[in-house]
């Protein structure tokens, strides 16, 4: 198996979720241990020492003015996890857990957070053997960083909490038993090092971030058969066009869909046609597909960043040095998964409006891409469903990171919402992949009466994988299954969305 070393290496959003996968294996370096043993011996000359410092031998939030002794640094650490585990909701799925647990080991491991070895051997060793912690949804503000969620993931370090056993949950306890570990005792810093930062947010976007990805093709790809299917014009594709405005994301749109109509005999069929130009949802495809990519590709840029950054507080610079700031804070990733939520609901939004299109019943298509009308309905009904997803898109675009609610007695007195952001994020993107996946369907229609003409080899390839799932609509029937073969089709990534 390909091995990665944490924090040696800059850790990309890839080489995360291959860690989280099981793809990858992290290992750490000689220079990384020295590192984190430097850190640690740091702590401990603070914690042993008289003067304040905030989280290693003082209380927390409003309480960092409480001096703690020595003989009592460790219950503190112990009892900031306990009394911090307070999320609530539905669990997030597994996978975005153990992500967490290699963001925190990326951060960790550089050796500014003063946690000992033997702290980070054993989250790597719960990565490594796969055991996943149970991690709510719900409760954390952002700042200072993702306080209830990364509490529940590391409660199992203490023999707390629950791990996940398929899909039911297990007590940590009894996990580690079955592993012959024993319950570690926390020490100074360690606790706050563990639960202070941005993890959880940092999560969501890498996951999110992968989806987007492949959906920002496949956009592109289910517009193209769309403007198939419509006969619409390959002109606003030209690159001359957008050589006089080149925003990086419209140009490579307009490359990407150049070649999906290379060669269509059906492009070629109504070259001379009379029609001017096309609506806005086909013909405007590179500007609007294109501002998404360059909002995909800004929050990737941050989220790089943030994986390879350092999170809690305070943070360890040199001996006698530890700097109490707010690097924990998750408004630079908050703000950007709002923006980038807007650009994925954008994605839904104007294909919706493909879908619409098709049904109109122009330039050769039947009214509601059926022969038969009157007597059947046809495909009419599915495009309320992505009306209903779009409308719910819209809702979930309020943009998280405008709201700010103080908590601990003022203390902090400005936090990021980021962890609603980055939920908020996912839920559009799978509202998204639905929609996507009734346009496939309406465009494999439309095509239909553009025969015998064929297009290019990969529009005729996943306009051959719709079929293989879902047979060309003469009569009524029920779409349920229709659509939820063509979800599934998305969800795996079956559709072939790449250009040369």
């Amino acid at each position: 198996m390909p091995t990665l070393a944490y924090a040696t290496t800059t850790l990309t959003r890839r080489e995360a979720l291959a860690l989280a996968r099981g793809e990858m294996q992290g290992e750490l370096t000689t220079a990384a241990r020295a590192r984190i043993a430097h850190a640690r011996s740091i702590v401990d000359e603070m914690a042993a020492g008289d003067r304040a410092v905030y989280g290693i031998n003082t209380g927390f939030g409003p309480l960092c003015d409480v001096q703690i002794s020595p003989d009592e640094t460790n219950l503190l650490q112990r009892n900031l996890l306990i009394s911090h585990a307070v999320g609530v909701g539905a669990h997030i799925a597994p996978e975005l857990a153990k992500l967490m647990m290699i963001c925190k080991l990326q951060s960790l491991c550089q050796g500014h957070s003063g946690v000992r070895q033997e702290l980070i051997d054993r989250i790597r060793y719960f990565v490594d053997h796969n055991l996943t912690p149970a991690v709510p949804e719900q409760g954390s503000v952002g700042a200072s960083g993702d306080l209830a969620p990364l509490s529940h993931l590391f409660l199992p370090l203490l023999g707390e909490g629950d791990f996940w056993d398929g899909e039911t949950l297990s007590p940590a306890g009894e996990v580690l038993r079955l592993h012959g570990l024993e319950p570690l005792q926390l020490r100074a810093k360690e606790g706050l090092g563990l639960i202070n930062g941005t993890q959880f947010i940092l999560a969501h976007a890498l996951a999110g971030l992968d989806k987007m990805a492949y959906l920002l093709d496949l956009a592109d790809m289910a517009g193209a058969m769309s403007l198939e299917g419509y006969q619409g014009s390959a002109a606003p594709f030209r690159p001359e066009l957008h050589a006089v405005r080149p925003f990086a994301g419209c140009v490579r749109v307009a490359e990407r869909i150049r070649y999906f109509l290379s060669g269509s005999e059906n492009m070629q069929s109504h070259a001379a046609c009379s029609r001017v130009q096309d609506p806005y949802s086909l013909r405007c495809m590179p500007q609007v597909h294109g501002a998404s990519r360059n909002a995909f590709a800004h929050l990737e840029q941050l989220a790089e960043i943030e994986l390879n950054s350092v999170t809690d507080n305070p943070i360890i610079i040199g001996p006698g040095d530890a700097v109490s700031g707010g690097n924990f804070h998750g408004q630079p990733l908050a703000m950007a998964l709002d923006y980038c939520t807007l650009a994925a609901a954008e994605l839904g939004n104007i294909a919706d409006r493909r879908c619409y299109l098709l049904l109109e019943g122009k330039f050769g298509l039947p009214r509601l891409l059926t022969a038969s009308g009157g007597l059947n309905s046809g495909y009419m009904i599915p495009q309320y469903t992505t009306a209903a997803l779009v409308s719910e898109n819209k809702s979930l675009c309020f943009p998280a990171s405008a709201d700010s609610i103080p908590t601990s007695l003022g203390q902090e007195d400005h936090v990021s919402m980021g962890s609603i952001s980055g939920r908020k994020f996912n839920q559009v993107l799978n509202n998204l992949e639905k929609i996507l996946a009734i346009e496939l369907m309406y465009a494999a229609q439309a095509m239909e009466f553009r025969r015998p003409l064929r297009f290019s080899p990969i529009v005729e390839a996943n306009f051959a994988l719709v079929r293989q799932h879902v047979a060309r609509l003469e009569e009524d029937r029920p779409l349920k299954q229709d659509i939820d073969r063509m979800v599934e089709l998305v969800r795996d990534r079956k559709f072939e969305v790449a250009a040369k």
